[in-house]
């Protein structure tokens, strides 16, 4: 199988939508995406670039994505984050997501940064033996904490 990974272009951004949302509904939150292809536009090729985004494509069809951004870690000083590392589910098993994850700890390893993190869902075993495999840490004792809008709202309301 001919693929190749490349940096996003603006063009891309309804197919990534399409593998976001095919990620949500496998992981039972078909409901949850609530960003369109104009948010992705503006927010990874806009004035305020908020992403990077590299996708695997086979046949002028783009079939896999990885999305990162910036954060900074008190202890460690620059981060990456993996937001998704997504497969369309045809493709699993071709080698697309190891050369995703390749060229997300390359572009790491090209910013400095000392450490690249991730969240996965801790039912899905399949991702969690592979990134075991590729020598991440899954970090089974640590939460993900988070505000959704509606929390966000309701907190502010009472302070």
């Amino acid at each position: 199988m001919k693929y190749s990974i490349r940096a996003a272009q603006p063009v891309d951004m309804d197919q990534v939508l399409g593998l976001v949302k095919e990620l949500a509904k496998f992981e039972k939150e078909d409901n949850a995406v609530e960003i369109s292809a104009e948010d992705l536009l503006r927010d990874g090729f806009g004035t305020e670039k908020r992403f990077q985004c590299f996708v695997a494509e086979v046949a002028e069809k783009i079939v896999g994505m990885a999305l990162v951004y910036d954060r900074y870690s008190t202890w460690k000083g620059p981060v990456v984050h993996l937001e998704d590392l997504i497969v369309s589910e045809s493709m699993r098993g071709t080698g697309l997501g190891t050369a995703l994850l390749n060229e997300v700890v390359k572009y790491g390893r090209q910013l400095g940064v000392k450490r690249i993190s991730w969240e996965v869902l801790d039912w899905n075993e399949p991702a969690i033996s592979f990134y075991e495999k590729k020598g991440a840490i899954v970090m089974r004792d640590w939460d993900v904490v988070h505000l959704d809008e509606r929390g966000i709202d309701n907190y502010l309301e009472k302070i």
